[in-house]
């Protein structure tokens, strides 16, 4: 699903055509949070707690690709020493990428396959670098989004962001002397919270203290999980929110083919890296480079 040749696309596609009707049971939960904010500790604890029950959970974690290098570190499994031999769970770290959103560009499919594979839970980490984050939330049915006491005003446009998108918010690390700042944080942010309009009219996200150190605090949001699933499901929302998801993916993906297609025309090729240098010895503005690269792949 992850490979970028042809062949092994057209083949992943043909896989998923027979396994879509093996899909969609599973609880989809993306999970993200500032860096620090403690996601692989969370996840971990979270996780084995769900296999201990009886579940197959199914984490799907990105790791940070770096911009000068391309290269990613894949420590995932490293930091999640429970889940990483359990035999009720699978951790595939994938590189972000140029993704943004800290998901790699086939997390959607990577998610059926897990269903058909038989897993009822999938976890979706993300990079929690707070861009496009509504990427995350497009593509799961719950959106929980980590949060800790004390992170500082520099963090506030990160915490704007993705409350609009929450389901549910966790002020994680509310053990030891932190509890009760941790408490206090999760008051300012159920305030917040009555700012901003819910994703659903029938939920409104509540605001919890947990501990994944402690394991304190988690069972409470798994039970809030299942509530909102249920509520979802009454109502009919988690159906057309599915059906809504698929379309934005149909068209995310015309946007990713059409661009992918365009840089790689050859006339288009011809004249990049001249462009590029007439930009950069400000010779031209970016508005005029664009328009002969549009131009240029008009001619084709």
């Amino acid at each position: 699903m992850e490979s970028r040749r042809r062949d092994h696309e057209e083949l992943a596609q043909e896989v998923l055509g027979l396994l879509l009707p093996h899909t969609g049971g599973a609880f989809r939960v993306g999970i993200t949070g500032v860096p620090g904010v403690g996601k692989s500790t969370f996840i971990d604890q979270f996780g084995t707690d769900l296999t201990q029950e009886g579940r197959k959970v199914a984490v799907l974690a990105v790791d940070p690709t770096s911009q000068r290098t391309g290269g990613s570190i894949l420590g995932d499994k490293t930091r999640m020493a429970q889940l990483a031999f359990d035999d009720n769970a699978f951790v595939r770290p994938s590189p972000a990428g140029a993704t943004l959103g800290g998901v790699t560009r086939t997390t959607r499919e990577t998610i059926l396959v897990c269903e058909a594979a038989g897993f009822d839970v999938v976890l979706v980490e993300t990079v929690g670098v707070g861009q496009s984050e509504t990427i995350v939330a497009e593509m799961v049915d719950f959106f929980l989004v980590l949060m800790i006491a004390g992170a500082g005003d520099e963090l506030q446009g990160i915490k704007k962001g993705v409350l609009e998108l929450a389901d549910m918010i966790a002020v994680n690390k509310a053990d030891g002397d932190n509890v009760a700042r941790a408490k206090a944080a999760a008051a300012d942010y159920r305030r917040a919270l009555h700012l901003t309009q819910p994703t659903s009219p029938t939920w409104n996200p509540p605001v919890v203290t947990c501990s994944a150190v402690e394991d304190v605090g988690l069972d409470e949001i798994w039970q809030q999980i299942r509530i909102h699933r249920a509520k979802l499901d009454a109502t009919g929302e988690l159906h057309a929110k599915r059906q809504d998801q698929q379309i934005r993916w149909m068209w995310s993906m015309v946007d990713d083919r059409v661009v992918e297609r365009f840089r790689s025309t050859p006339d288009v090729m011809a004249i990049v890296d001249e462009l590029e240098a007439d930009l950069r010895a400000g010779r031209v503005t970016a508005t005029v480079a664009a328009e002969r690269l549009l131009a240029a792949g008009r001619a084709r």
